[in-house]
Parts: structure tokens; C-alpha cells; sequence
């Protein structure tokens, strides 16, 4: 019975839009169809379906106008959206809970908006999320001989301190013959432009890694399982010719991982509240994870402009300790527990997050990475 009346009120709506515009075409008025539904129409929008009379082939500055007036008006969703991600935690998936969606761009188009103005503005900008700068030092360590014949490896700077070390196959006896020899040490730069930090490997440096390659290579011989092996010896060769060699294959990887990670992290906040199992569905969970989630592309992206400003290490810690309470507070406003359940929840779930689910899987990544290239 609804039903019906439902078309019967629709019927009688379109009867009345027609009705109108035959007596405006009688007095002279002057009509054209929507461009949408095809309905009669005589006003600036669409008496049916609201959409606007005059559409069709408009100037490239009415596109822009209309553009910047969406971004920018106050009763826009998108700046709606944007200032409840950046500044209220918890605000977008508690909405969508509560069934004021309309406010709010929806969960899933927000993540892929966001990701991918992520991935255009470091494409853009020419800025690396991390690069590993490998220097060779010197005489770093000092290998010796004791009495009973068995070799001691000393560093220079520490006080001559002997330092434990597991010999291998892949040490040969030439790289451990008595005598000094160089080292290599790493420095991690965040948020640098590709191409501003250079390796320094000497002749004797590169020697020694394709030695190491070598032996690997000859250790797993035609092994299945020795894969990772290898591409983690190709991983350093490329990293000692290009200190941003990394990023390549994290940018390619990450925006499909992320899609499994989304899931993985809701599944986490439904086992930690499967108490509350009745009043949170685990739809309620994974726009939760979206929304968390693309917050850190928002907030990744506020930090490739702080970093034009400030040191990369600073903007590293300050957007870690960012995502650390924007995640705690949405947790503490969506879930609605007490600060120290919540405190405690936070914790072990950002444990088992980082080190059982996204440590693994950006090791991964950037192993399998190298095979591609």
C-alpha cells in the first residue's frame, strides 16, 4: 500500500510539472527539456530531478568559478569533510554511525581522494619519504689474531672493545685478514628531494659487496626458498648506487597494499571490541579504519610542506606523534570507553598493528619490489 501510494504521489508530480509548462507554453513562456530525465523545464533547475537548466558547454571560467566555489564555501561537504578529518578525530565514522551522512563525503571517496593527492603531490614536489645514505668509513674495525688462533674483530672508537661476530660462508678469509678495514654506516633522511643526498662508496666498497653478492649467490644456488635472499642483496646494491632507491618501489606498492591493510586493521578493532559486537557492525569498523587511514595521507601530505620549512627528522616525529593521537582520541570519542580501557586498547592494538601487520608487509613489499626492478 506505501508502494502505491508512493507512485501515485509521483505520478501526480509529474502530472502537475506538465500541467505548468502547458500553461506557461500557452502564455507564451518559453520551455526546454532537462537534460537529465527529459522532463519539461521552465526555471533555473529541473522541477523533477533539481538538476540545473543551463549545463551544456559552459566556459572555461564558469568551470573554475564553480570549482573554487565548491572548494571554498562553507556549506560545502568537501571543506566539511576536510576540516572534521584534520581536526576532529573520530568525528567522520561517528557520523557515519549516527546516520548523518549527508554532512560528510563518504568514507570510501574520501580515502581515494586523499591517497591519491598524496601520491600526486610527492610525484610533484620530487620528495622522498626516506632515503638511506650508505658512507664508508675508514678503518672502522680492526681484525686480529689471539694466541689460540681464533680471530677478534675490534672497532675503532668504541675502546678497542672486541665485538662479537658470527663468521659465515659469506665472509671470505681475504676480508677478514689481519689489518684495518672499512665500514659502512646508514643515515635515514626523511622528506628529502630526490637526488639531494649521494653514496660515497670507494673502490674497495664496491669490491666487498660484489664479493658478498657473489657468495650468496653461489650459497642459494638454484634454492626456491632463497628469493628473499637475493633481492635483499640487490636491495643494498641499489640503495649503495641511489640513496632514494626505495621509494620507487613504496609508491608503487602501497596504494594496493593498503586495500588489504584496511580490512586487516577492522578486523583488529572488532576482536578488541567484540564485546560491544551488537552495537558496532564491522562496517562500523572499516569506515573507521578509513577514516584513520586517510588521515595519515592527509597528514603525509601537511608533512611534505612542513619539511620545505623544517628538518626531515623534526617533521618525522612530529606527524608519528600526530597519527599516535589522532588515532587514540577517535578511538576514545567513537568507541566511547574510559580514557585508561582506551589507553590500553590503543596500545596493544598499535603494537600488533606496526609489528605483526605493517613491518611485515613493507619488508615485503620492498623485497618483492626489487624483483620488478
Amino acid at each position: 500500500m506505501p508502494d502505491d501510494f508512493g507512485a501515485i504521489a509521483e505520478l501526480g508530480g509529474a502530472a502537475a510539472v506538465e500541467l505548468a509548462a502547458s500553461t506557461l507554453v500557452a502564455r507564451g513562456a518559453k520551455t526546454d527539456k532537462c537534460h537529465n530525465c527529459g522532463a519539461p523545464t521552465f526555471a533555473a533547475y529541473c522541477a523533477v530531478c533539481g538538476q540545473e537548466r543551463d549545463t551544456h558547454r559552459r566556459s572555461l571560467w564558469g568551470l573554475a568559478h564553480d570549482f573554487v566555489a565548491e572548494i571554498v564555501s562553507f556549506d560545502s561537504r568537501v571543506l566539511r569533510t576536510v576540516i572534521a578529518l584534520l581536526v576532529q578525530p573520530g568525528e567522520l565514522p561517528l557520523a557515519f554511525r549516527e546516520g548523518r551522512t549527508r554532512r560528510y563525503m563518504p568514507a570510501v571517496r574520501l580515502y581515494l581522494f586523499v591517497s591519491l593527492l598524496f601520491f600526486l603531490v610527492l610525484s610533484i614536489t620530487g620528495i622522498a619519504l626516506f632515503q638511506i645514505e650508505l658512507r664508508e668509513i675508514p678503518n672502522a674495525y680492526v681484525v686480529r689474531t689471539t694466541p689460540n688462533g681464533r680471530i677478534s674483530i675490534v672497532a675503532n672508537g668504541h675502546g678497542g672493545a672486541p665485538i662479537p661476530a658470527v663468521v659465515g660462508g659469506a665472509l671470505k678469509a681475504k676480508r677478514l685478514s689481519p689489518g684495518p678495514h672499512s665500514g659502512i654506516a646508514t643515515r635515514v633522511h626523511f622528506f628529502g628531494r630526490i637526488g639531494e643526498f649521494h653514496q660515497s662508496i670507494t673502490p674497495e666498497g664496491w669490491a666487498n659487496i660484489a664479493e658478498i653478492k657473489a657468495d650468496v649467490l653461489r650459497a642459494v644456488g638454484n634454492d626456491p626458498h632463497g628469493w628473499m635472499a637475493k633481492n635483499a642483496v640487490a636491495m643494498i646494491e641499489k640503495l649503495a648506487r641511489d640513496p632514494a632507491a626505495l621509494n620507487a618501489p613504496l609508491t608503487a606498492w602501497i596504494p594496493r597494499v593498503f586495500f588489504l591493510l584496511l580490512p586487516i586493521f577492522a578486523l583488529l578493532l572488532a576482536g578488541f571490541y567484540i564485546r560491544q559486537r551488537r552495537k558496532f557492525y564491522f562496517v562500523d569498523h572499516l569506515v573507521f579504519s578509513l577514516s584513520i587511514h586517510s588521515f595519515v595521507f592527509a597528514v603525509l601530505i601537511l608533512a611534505i610542506g612542513a619539511a620545505q620549512v623544517l628538518a626531515g627528522g623534526t617533521v618525522a616525529k612530529l606527524i608519528f606523534a600526530a597519527m599516535a593521537l589522532y588515532l587514540f582520541v577517535a578511538m576514545k570519542r567513537f568507541y566511547a570507553q574510559g580514557w585508561l580501557i582506551t589507553a590500553l586498547k590503543f596500545l596493544s592494538l598499535s603494537f600488533m598493528y606496526v609489528v605483526f601487520v605493517l613491518l611485515p608487509v613493507l619488508i615485503m613489499l620492498l623485497v618483492t619490489g626489487f624483483i620488478e626492478g
